[in-house]
């Protein structure tokens, strides 16, 4: 019984391990953290605490042993890829993290991740495999010194007067590209040359260590070399050059008084090599001011030569402007009274003196600018020649306001009045909106600008009760708005007047217009203007005011962006002022380096503008701080490369039958034209290994701004003969023409292509029966407000007339058809060609046979009137009775009219058909000496002994 019992507890105990085998109760359990260490040069990472998973399934088989590591990524996504985890033991769960492929510490030194254990589960499947919770690892990647310090400059360059001990002269430094303290930082640097005055400690700061004598070495030049803290030395050495100077003389250093500029060169600086000079004196500000004085350039600076209707469709101006000085001339002869001046960007300035100079604008035209919303533009200059006060204008030390435009307009069922006048210093506009009913309003403006005698842009736009002003491209808003109260009511009538205005008598200034009365006138006004214009409607765009001022030169600093802490610059809005202001002498010296001019125009206005700098330095000691004088140079404008404006492509001589110009459209004068601008150069030919000079020919795209077509000799006869030019495609391109009998001009700011299709769009046109044989033309064309011209392109237009048309003998029509064919063959039509660069070039193979047999046959008549006449003679010496006058000639009923088709167009038919009376011309009179000169020959057949010979 006990041998039974025994058995069967020892059955039930194996029963039960082998149950137990199969059940896994227990996950793994590692650490929550580890932290880790690995070297670039090896990729087992060394943790800590060490790797070891623990399960308390231990010591089943299978549920107790680990199995594995999985690796996951960690918060940044980082880190899983590079590491793997391997199982070293699996029954004591020890294991090892290592990286997949070399690390680099220099591109990420730390790396974190997460690892997970997970057993062998119930079985050699790992079914039922259990895992463990997730530990953070982090891993650093301990650095190897793997680089060698690298200077930041190979060369080093400082200056220093002479005589001195410095604590420093310069600073050289270096770097490792190594990731830890250890090994990236530059411990110790060190001067390699031997025997040398220099010093350098660990910071990398160099001194010397006796006193510099520039007569003795001006120049010390060595070598120095950097140790990082692992003891590798700089890849490659830097080198010093310390200068010495002589004994310090504060001020600025390297000023050229003169600076050439090219046109076409762009931006170019101005002081490429100025530094300022302080000797070590301690400043804590320096402001520098550089003037560029361009007054006398033209209106205060170099600006585009067009004419200013010109540039308004150039900046995109509305349209619909009104010119209130214009050109004097009989359609504009308001202004022809006024004295003008000459200006070199080819404007037209009149001067005002202040009593008898006005212009009286007539009504036709002051009708054109009413209304309560437009914009007043001129330029202006208070002061210049003859500008002398009238007596009546100075009441003791007062003058009266000078007015410049004073206008009353009618508007529809009212009437506005407004002035613009200057006063000292301010300008004011007063505006009435209606003179009948409300109270006039004066804006006043104060304003250097109207005082200081320079050139200036006025824009002013009215939207009442909004006026705004631009000054040289720059908003001003009015500094006093008021009401004028109480004042007299102008007549209402419509008058507008420039430079003066009418006094407040009720009687009429305008009765004798245009001889004006300049009595009744007051407040003249003393000055220069140009380009006035009012335009009606909506005001002027702001970008279109900057733009119609805009100066094409100026001051500029290169780049901004460049520019040091603490440096401040300011440019005026005409760029002729630009002030640099600093506390740091280095920082500064590179700021006025900086300083440039430019000069957009292709063809820049030649001169010297006068350069000025002017400092100003502030330091700490007050008494003894640095006064340095300003300097004083000039920039030099070279002369432009001028453009050759070519015209071509139209031969010397257009034949044309007479018929085609009679046509209701006429003959294109130039339907080949071409223009051309290029300009010369001067080439460099000695680099190339060539003796002598050469220039070298460039085609540009250019504007042009006019061209002109001009009849010589006599004028055009409007009633015979017309110049037609395609109107709408000029409206469309916005160009003006003026065309009268004596020349047509097209202007107006255009490239080259819309000026050939213009001018290849004129057509030629003459009257039914008003055919001559010949009529020249003169084309030329220029740009830059006729600055450069073209060359001058003349057309002979030769009318070709049948003979037909001059005579018509039922005899001579056989002929006439067999040799002209006049409605298939025009391009040979009575021996003419058409126009091409070389006339009678090719000569048909059929002409020349009929020339030879024509004159083979001449000379046979030839020989054949000589025998005749002397038989004749023979005749007459043996008949005493005498013969009839008619035995004496040949009979030459048989001779027909025979015409030289290929003689040359140049002939002057008009010279054989236009002198009516002459019918009675003897037949020696066709080879008379006096018609030798003659191309176009005729051999004329005789009826009967009466009848007269006739020429065509």
């Amino acid at each position: 019984m006990d041998r039974m019992s025994r058995l069967s507890f020892l059955l039930l105990c194996f029963t039960l391990v082998a149950y137990g085998n199969k059940a896994n109760k227990h996950k793994p359990w590692i650490e929550t953290e580890y932290q880790g260490i690995v070297m670039e040069n090896d990729n087992t990472v060394l943790l800590n605490p060490p790797l070891f998973a623990l399960d308390k399934d231990a010591p089943l088989h299978y549920a107790g042993e680990i199995c594995g590591f999985r690796v996951h990524s960690g918060t940044a996504g980082s880190g899983a890829p590079q590491f793997e985890a391997v199982v070293l033991d699996r029954s004591t769960g020890e294991g090892l993290v290592r990286s997949k492929e070399p690390l680099d510490c220099e591109s990420q030194r730390e790396h974190s991740f997460t690892i997970q254990a997970y057993d062998c589960g119930e079985g050699p499947d790992g079914v039922n495999s259990k895992k463990s919770h997730k530990a953070t690892v982090h891993v650093r990647v301990n650095d190897v010194n793997e680089f060698s310090p690298v200077f930041v400059e190979r060369r080093y360059e400082a200056s220093v007067p002479e005589g001195r001990l410095f604590d420093r002269i310069v600073r050289v430094e270096a770097l490792d590209a190594d990731c830890s303290p250890q090994y990236s930082q530059i411990c110790f640097y060190d001067i390699i040359t031997p025997n040398v005055p220099f010093a350098i400690d660990n910071d990398g700061n160099i001194k010397n260590t006796e006193p510099l004598d520039s007569k003795r070495q001006r120049v010390h030049s060595f070598w120095v070399t950097a140790f990082d803290c692992g003891k590798n030395r700089a890849q490659a050495d830097a080198q010093v050059i310390v200068t010495v100077k002589p004994s310090c003389k504060p001020g600025w250093i390297g000023w050229s008084k003169r600076v050439e500029y090219t046109p076409g060169s762009g931006s170019i600086p101005l002081f490429p090599s100025l530094h300022l000079e302080t000797c070590e004196e301690t400043v804590w500000n320096i402001q520098a001011t550089v003037e560029l004085q361009t007054g006398h350039i033209g209106k205060g600076c170099d600006r585009d030569s067009y004419s200013d209707r010109s540039v308004r469709r150039l900046c995109g101006a509305v349209r619909g402007e009104v010119d209130l000085l214009p050109p004097p001339s009989p359609a504009a002869n308001w202004t022809s009274a006024l004295p003008t001046l000459p200006s070199s960007d080819s404007s037209l300035v009149f001067s005002f003196n202040g009593s008898s100079h006005v212009a009286v604008v007539p009504d036709s035209v002051a009708a054109a600018v009413s209304g309560d919303h437009f914009t007043l533009q001129l330029w202006m200059r208070r002061g210049g020649a003859n500008t002398q006060p009238a007596p009546n204008q100075v009441r003791g030390n007062r003058r009266e306001e000078e007015y410049i435009v004073c206008s009353t307009v009618r508007n529809d069922d009212s009437y506005s009045h407004y002035s613009l006048s200057v006063h000292g210093c301010r300008l004011s506009l007063f505006y009435w909106p209606d003179v009948a009913a409300a109270r006039p309003v004066k804006f006043l403006w104060k304003l250097e600008q109207v005082c200081d005698s320079e050139w200036h842009h006025l824009s002013l736009s009215v939207q009442f009760p909004s006026v705004t002003l631009y000054v040289d491209g720059v908003t001003f808003d009015p500094a006093l708005i008021h009401d004028s109260g109480a004042v007299p009511n102008p007549a209402p009538r419509q008058r507008l007047v420039i430079g003066a205005c009418w006094g407040n008598s009720r009687s009429d200034a305008f009765t004798n217009w245009p001889y004006v009365n300049v009595g009744r006138y007051v407040g003249g006004y003393r000055g220069l203007l140009s380009g006035v214009t009012v335009r009606p409607g909506s005001v002027e765009p702001h970008s279109v005011v900057e733009c119609l001022y805009a100066c094409r030169e100026g001051l500029d600093f290169g780049d901004l962006e460049t520019l040091g802490s603490g440096m401040k610059v300011h440019v005026n809005p005409s760029q002729s002022v630009l002030v640099l202001e600093g506390d740091d002498i280095e920082s500064f010296n590179r700021a006025v380096q900086q300083v440039t001019y430019r000069n957009s125009l292709r063809f820049a206005t030649p001169g010297v503008r006068p350069l000025k700098l002017t400092t100003s330095l502030r330091c700490f000691s007050e008494e003894g701080c640095l006064s340095l004088k300003p300097l004083e140079g000039y920039l030099v404008v070279l002369q432009p490369d001028a453009p050759q404006i070519s015209l071509s492509g139209v031969g010397p001589h257009l034949a044309r039958p007479a018929p085609e110009f009679e046509g209701p459209r006429g003959v294109p004068l130039f339907p080949e034209l071409r223009i051309v601008c290029s300009l010369s150069h001067a080439v460099n030919t000695a680099a190339q290994g060539m003796e002598g000079g050469a220039l070298m020919s460039d085609a540009v795209a250019h504007t042009l701004d006019g061209c002109e077509v001009q009849p010589l000799g006599e004028e055009l006869n409007p009633e015979r003969e017309e110049l037609l030019v395609d109107m709408e495609s000029l409206r469309e391109k916005g160009l003006d023409i003026i065309n009268t009998t004596a020349y047509i001009a097209i202007t107006g700011a255009e490239s080259i292509s819309v000026y050939e299709d213009i001018l290849r769009s004129i057509r030629y046109r003459l009257a039914k029966g008003s055919a001559r044989f010949e009529r020249r033309f003169r084309l030329s064309c220029s740009e830059m407000n006729g600055r450069y011209t073209s060359n001058e392109l003349t057309l002979e237009v030769n009318f070709l007339h049948s003979l037909d048309s001059l005579y018509h003998p039922s005899h001579l029509l056989a002929s006439q058809q067999q040799f002209l064919h006049p409605s298939h063959h025009s391009g040979e039509l009575g021996g003419h060609t058409l126009p091409s660069p070389h006339r009678n070039s090719v000569v048909p193979g059929a002409a020349t046979v009929i020339i030879m047999v024509c004159v083979g046959f001449l000379v046979v008549m030839v020989i054949l009137g000589v025998f005749r006449i002397r038989s004749i003679h023979r005749r007459g010496d043996g008949t005493r009775n005498g013969a009839k006058e008619g035995s004496g000639q040949w009979d030459d009923s048989a001779l027909t009219i025979i015409v030289n088709p290929m003689e040359s167009y140049e002939s002057r038919m008009g010279a054989t058909v236009d002198t009516e009376g002459e019918g009675e011309e003897d037949e020696e009179g066709v080879d008379s000496p006096g018609d030798a000169s003659d191309d176009q020959r005729i051999i004329i057949k005789k009826e009967g002994r009466d009848s007269a010979p006739r020429r065509y």
